[in-house]
């Protein structure tokens, strides 16, 4: 889960204002992509994480489910689940714990509706890549050179308007894909999904706020 929270940190990250030194034609993308995104009432996605070591081994390989409504949000990645009501945010472990904080503390972490809406800003220069195929592919480099990753690379679907796939490289090489797939965009999304209920696991779990 660690892993998945590296990739959102690093999407999460690219929000907020374009700076002179960015490529127009991806700019027009961005700008499209997060517009489609804020019109859609719910989103239910798949989602695939695969982490590479600079030889090319890979070291984890993990599958997971996205629900987002607004500004609320639920990942489940096997056993663990992280929730989000806009308000608060819970991370449950899968086992004994769940570490709860507030929503606004994600703002420069982790909010999984930037990843696929608001993924750009005065941290990063970014340039369209290409648009051959199915897909526009845009680089986005770090403006401050001590981030940990080089790179990221989103590839958006021409047909959805919606990133499908973000490849993150850090500083020594190693690379996660987060890939997804069976994308619903009119989910009808209860807004309970996005809080922890202690009542509903039969588990002796401690809470900590």
């Amino acid at each position: 889960m660690r892993k998945i929270y590296f990739l959102l940190v690093a999407m999460a990250l690219i929000a907020g204002t374009v700076t002179a030194q960015n490529d127009a034609n991806a700019k027009k993308i961005l700008d499209a992509v997060s517009a489609k995104m804020k019109n859609y009432n719910g989103v239910i996605a798949a989602f695939k994480l695969v982490s590479t070591g600079s030889t090319g081994k890979v070291n984890n390989n993990a599958n997971g489910k996205i629900y987002i409504k607004g500004d609320k949000y639920y990942i489940k990645q096997g056993a663990t689940e992280i929730f989000s009501d806009g308000n608060k945010t819970w991370n449950y472990n899968g086992e004994n714990e769940v570490l709860v904080t507030p929503a606004d503390a994600d703002d420069q972490s982790l909010t999984p509706q930037r990843l696929l809406s608001n993924f750009y800003d005065k941290d990063f220069t970014y340039k369209l890549i290409s648009s051959a195929g199915a897909s526009h592919q845009i680089q986005l480099l770090p403006v401050d050179k001590r981030k940990n990753f080089k790179s990221i690379n989103v590839f958006i679907d021409k047909t959805k308007m919606m990133i499908t796939k973000a490849r993150v490289v850090d500083k020594s090489g190693n690379t996660l894909v987060f890939t997804l797939s069976n994308i619903q965009t009119s989910a009808n999304i209860p807004d309970n999904t996005f809080v922890f209920d202690k009542k509903k696991y039969n588990k002796n779990i401690e809470v900590i706020e």
